[in-house]
């Protein structure tokens, strides 16, 4: 098989000749630059400080190049969207350095400004003369966003204000997936993963929007979690717009990338915490499922794509929920979490879903763990997880800053040693 029959075949819950590998097809299966630059030495293939672009400056993710995809035995590859988290494109590279000295290169509208303090701050869309709207602070790996939102006035709601980013894809965006679709299918077998704005809902990570210079609306974290109790009327119009706008760009989105295309990144709501589910299936059913099925149906009335969600925490309750609204694919899988025993949800769920991650724990094993026992978890996960497809290995969401390097080469040296899916059992 070559990569993509390989990701299509476990996706179709059909048994690949070898477990597919995802790394960096998504804002959420990829690795920090500090990282990437680290394994890139340690397997030769650059030269000492030869700098890795930064693609994902919210979560400083480094790009994961052909070459670096192609020693590992990546199946997968994104399509990037137009612009970044922040609001400016991936383009006019420059030099810089991370807190760690990591030699990175960054987009020319990677505008930082430092603070007496140490930290930095980050402007939407590079523009200094908008309020700031994220802050690294000083030592550190990653931005934060910063809120930018006046005290709530219940008589001056909007649910217009929490809809200012949603619009139709422009003529310039379609144009870029559409090329840049067709020039991924030319130059790689792998299977490609999409994601459009506009089609994930209360999104926490989007709610303080920091690539908009002046959001309005319900903006803050804490309130917008409020809201999902106390404003709930409010939550569902602005979920009702917003899935309007969404079809109609999923339409246009289809005709630009056409079956190129094998998954599309559909919604990144988190609904776990490490203890268990911070809702209730009822308000589930009642809030986000209706507007997730309503997408999916459209997706598989469509298209032949598959559907991912990604959701971290314990969500084991919520899977039946996840499969009636019509996700073909979850991740990360945080096996690690409360009910969310591997062997478990295989059995339960895995004729049903298809499992991308859970390859490894990021939160202990692979950053803490020793090699022998990286390379023995990864083991007992693909022998649990592999079995009649259904499986795409990923860590547990992205590789994190400071993750040793000989940790991860036992971890991709296992994948290629243990994926054959005709010893798995």
């Amino acid at each position: 098989m070559n990569s993509r029959e390989r990701v299509e075949a476990a996706l179709g819950h059909r048994r690949p000749d070898h477990v597919p590998l995802d790394l960096g097809s998504t804002a959420v299966t990829g690795m920090h630059v500090s990282v990437v630059y680290r394994l890139r030495q340690a397997l030769a293939l650059d030269g000492p400080g030869a700098p890795v672009k930064v693609v994902e400056p919210y979560q400083m993710l480094g790009e994961i190049a052909p070459d670096l995809a192609a020693r590992l035995g990546v199946d997968t590859v994104g399509l990037p969207g137009t612009s970044t988290l922040f609001g400016f494109a991936n383009e006019g590279w420059k030099p810089w350095r991370t807190f760690d000295g990591t030699p990175v290169l960054v987009p020319a509208d990677f505008n930082i400004a430092p603070e007496p303090s140490g930290d930095i701050l980050m402007y939407p869309h590079g523009d200094r003369t908008a309020p700031p709207s994220g802050r690294m602070p000083r030592g550190g790996f990653y931005f934060d966003s910063i809120v930018r939102q006046p005290p709530v006035d219940e008589e001056r709601l909007n649910p217009a204000d929490n809809l200012e980013e949603f619009g139709p894809l422009s003529d310039a965006d379609l144009a870029h997936y559409e090329r840049e679709s067709r020039r991924l299918a030319d130059e790689t077998d792998r299977a490609m993963v999409g994601n459009i704005p506009g089609t994930a809902f209360g999104d926490i990570a989007l709610v303080p929007a920091p690539w908009m210079k002046r959001p309005r609306g319900i903006r803050d974290v804490e309130e917008w979690y409020v809201s999902l109790a106390a404003r709930r009327d409010y939550v569902r119009e602005v979920f009702e717009r917003q899935c309007q706008i969404a079809l109609k760009n999923l339409a246009a989105f289809r005709q630009a990338v056409g079956d190129r295309l094998s998954v599309l990144f559909l919604s990144g709501t988190d609904f776990g915490t490490q203890s268990g589910p911070f809702m209730s299936a009822e308000s589930y059913r009642e809030l986000f499922a209706p507007f997730h099925k309503r997408l999916n149906d459209w997706v598989h009335a469509n298209t032949k794509w598959k559907t991912f969600t990604h959701t971290c925490g314990s969500v084991a309750a919520f899977i039946p929920e996840f499969i009636a609204a019509g996700f073909d694919v979850l991740n990360p899988v945080q096996c690690s979490a409360a009910g969310m025993d591997p062997a478990e949800l295989k059995r339960r769920f895995g004729a049903k879903i298809t499992f991308w991650g859970g390859g490894v724990d990021t939160q202990r094993t692979l950053p803490f763990g020793t090699p022998e026992e990286v390379h023995a978890q990864v083991r007992e996960r693909i022998g649990i997880f592999a079995p009649g497809g259904g499986f795409v290995f990923n860590t547990i969401h992205n590789v994190q800053a400071g993750t040793p390097v000989e940790n991860l080469i036992a971890m991709y040296e296992t994948v290629r040693e243990s994926g054959d899916t005709s010893c798995a059992s």
